[in-house]
């Protein structure tokens, strides 16, 4: 009874990670790009895309999860965001301005994609997401490939046991000649 219980749990699992993958992503963009009032969160909304990928390996496993590209790259996407927010601070420097100066400057027209404004804050939010995302996602995939690695040394020893055993009965066991 309890093994039915287990499998029927997984299975309940596994279908609320179904469920929830494209409402959390839908989520953490949202936050990433409006946050909370205007400009965005890419914190907040890179926490909340590591936890619909750690929710996907809990259901599905380190194996299942690994097949996702999102997550295999994961840490190169956490390096372009850095790449990404540092350059956002840094390049007014190179025209004589003062870190994180807002482009464009007040009262000019900001390039649009959609309705989204693509100013400093909004690729600086960006950045800070896959700085997050990255971070997270690869300390989960780290700790389940650390796990998955476990599992089968210990399974490989529980192996080698069995076979050692079976050697030693075999060797003990005289051999009848007909």
């Amino acid at each position: 009874m309890p093994d039915q219980d287990a499998r029927r749990n997984a299975g309940m699992l596994q279908s609320a990670a179904r469920i929830l993958l494209v409402p959390g992503w839908v989520i953490a963009i949202a936050m990433t790009l409006k946050g909370y009032v205007d400009i965005g969160d890419g914190f907040s909304g890179g926490v909340i895309a590591a936890l619909v990928m750690l929710l996907q390996g809990l259901a599905f496993g380190a194996d299942e999860l690994e097949r996702i590209w999102i997550v295999r790259y994961s840490s190169v996407l956490s390096f372009v965001g850095l790449a990404l927010a540092l350059g956002t601070a840094f390049t007014p420097l190179l025209f004589g301005e003062p870190l994180f100066t807002h482009w464009p400057p007040m009262n000019e027209s900001a390039v649009h994609f959609g309705v989204l404004e693509i100013i400093t804050p909004v690729l600086f939010d960006i950045g800070v997401f896959l700085v997050v995302y990255g971070f997270g996602v690869g300390i989960l995939t780290a700790v389940a490939r650390a796990e998955t690695r476990q599992v089968r040394l210990r399974e490989r020893a529980r192996q080698q046991r069995r076979h050692d055993i079976e050697q030693a009965v075999h060797a003990e066991t005289p051999e009848v000649n007909p």
